[in-house]
């Protein structure tokens, strides 16, 4: 805008002095006969300086515009932050109770978040910590799950595999009352893992009771790994099977170790499980995908407001062998991205039930008091362009869960498993 203005002022300059040459000019010409011809003519004169009071008032307009319209904005912005904090402060004074400052801050930005799409969401600090453990996959602890069970004790509901607490005969069902000296019965068990987390000892006491009698073990807290894999074979090992039950930072490196073992031993159909998988790391999803298909071959497209691009495996082959993916409704987000593309580019079979048609992609804020909020921000589409949310995938052999199955979880009650195996075995006689 100074450049224009700068302009501007030079014309006007050499409209002024060209002015005052005319005015010598008519001098001379009563003096001589013969003189230069002007270098700008009257009506040239008028244009120009029409032209340049248009420019200052146009700039001088879309100035005024749009310090007006951001002051307006501004202004918009400014009362409806007071009304929330009217809102507040109300609240804060008048409400006939003592209110928690934090927890009505963590309200707001909950019920903000809640008018958007299902899944921008807040977590408060021990949600986060909780959801962080999950999706990175490791942690530093006993290894043991809990819960308060109906008389607020303290519950083991599951001990984790080689962790200081299976080590330590730690059980489900064993009722946890002291760390070290400390009574911790009726502990809520926020405050009992926070309280473990926060804890520099690394060696220290638990004592539990289990059929009315007391028990204490020493422990060590360790770096636990979160399995997120498991794996077998059926019919002679032709055929490999890998349940897959989260998309965790670590769940990669577990796939591929128990891909290649499958491999090594001459599978001819793998069946990778993703029922009841709601999800994780989308990066984990395309690189479990880059390891049945080369470079050549798209994984999903990520779509924003301004643009889609398609995102490409990183694989350098294409696998041989025959692949079903096992799906049912809880099988969402990144479950979705690679069986879609296993479908798609590697011409898997889905078997089981439809998916649940999560096609939107979040990313983690953390705020200054640790709490943390997913914000929906894209859309994901399938390998071919496809759009599944609140759509889902089709599957191409629909199967209902044996009944059986809930009262006896085995794989011979899992109908759907059973399915994929028939399946398999057809597809080897081809």
């Amino acid at each position: 805008m100074k450049k224009i203005e700068r302009e501007t002022s030079d014309k006007l300059n050499k409209l002024s002095n060209h002015i005052q040459t005319l005015n010598d000019d008519k001098i001379t010409i009563e003096k001589k006969k013969k003189v230069k011809k002007p270098s700008f003519r009257t009506s040239e004169v008028i244009v120009l300086i029409f032209l340049t009071s248009f420019i200052s008032l146009a700039v001088g307009g879309a100035l005024t515009y749009n310090l007006t319209s951001s002051a307006s904005k501004y202004n918009r912005a400014d009362e409806e932050l007071q009304t929330f904090l009217k809102t507040y402060e109300e609240v804060k004074s008048n409400y006939y109770k003592d209110t928690d400052k934090e927890k009505l801050i963590e309200g707001a930005i909950d019920g903000m978040l809640s008018t958007l799409d299902g899944y921008s969401t807040y977590y408060n600090e021990d949600e986060s910590n909780n959801f962080n453990i999950r999706l990175d996959g490791e942690y530093e602890g006993l290894g043991v799950e809990v819960y308060n069970n109906e008389d607020g004790d303290i519950t083991v509901a599951g001990v984790i595999k080689d962790s200081p607490a299976s080590e330590a005969g730690i059980e489900a069902k064993d009722i946890l009352i002291r760390y070290n000296d400390k009574n911790i019965k009726g502990m809520n068990i926020t405050e009992f893992v926070k309280m473990v987390k926060e804890d520099n000892q690394k060696e220290f006491k638990l004592t539990f009771l289990r059929d009315g009698k007391e028990k204490t073990v020493k422990l060590t807290k360790n770096n636990i790994v979160l399995k997120s894999v498991a794996t077998k074979t059926f019919d002679e090992d032709k055929i490999g099977y890998i349940y897959v039950n989260v998309f965790a930072s670590n769940t990669q490196k577990q796939f591929k170790e128990a891909l290649e073992k499958l491999e090594d031993k001459g599978i001819e159909t793998l069946i990778i499980d993703l029922r009841g998988n709601s999800g994780g790391h989308l990066d984990t999803a395309e690189k479990m995908a880059s390891m049945f298909v080369d470079k050549t071959h798209p994984i999903y497209q990520i779509k924003s407001k301004t643009k889609t691009k398609k995102y490409y495996s990183k694989g350098k082959e294409n696998k041989e062998y025959n692949i079903i993916v096992l799906v049912n409704g809880q099988s969402a987000s990144a479950s979705e991205v690679l069986a879609s593309a296993l479908k798609e580019q590697a011409g898997a079979i889905l078997i089981g039930k439809k998916t649940y048609g999560k096609g939107t992609v979040q990313e983690m804020q953390t705020l200054a008091n640790g709490s943390q909020f997913k914000l929906t921000t894209k859309e994901w589409l399938t390998s071919e362009g496809k759009e599944i949310n609140g759509k889902g995938l089709d599957v191409d052999v629909e199967v209902d869960l044996d009944e059986k199955y809930i009262k006896d979880p085995s794989d011979e009650n899992d109908s759907q498993l059973q399915k994929a195996i028939e399946e398999a075995k057809k597809l080897k006689e081809k």
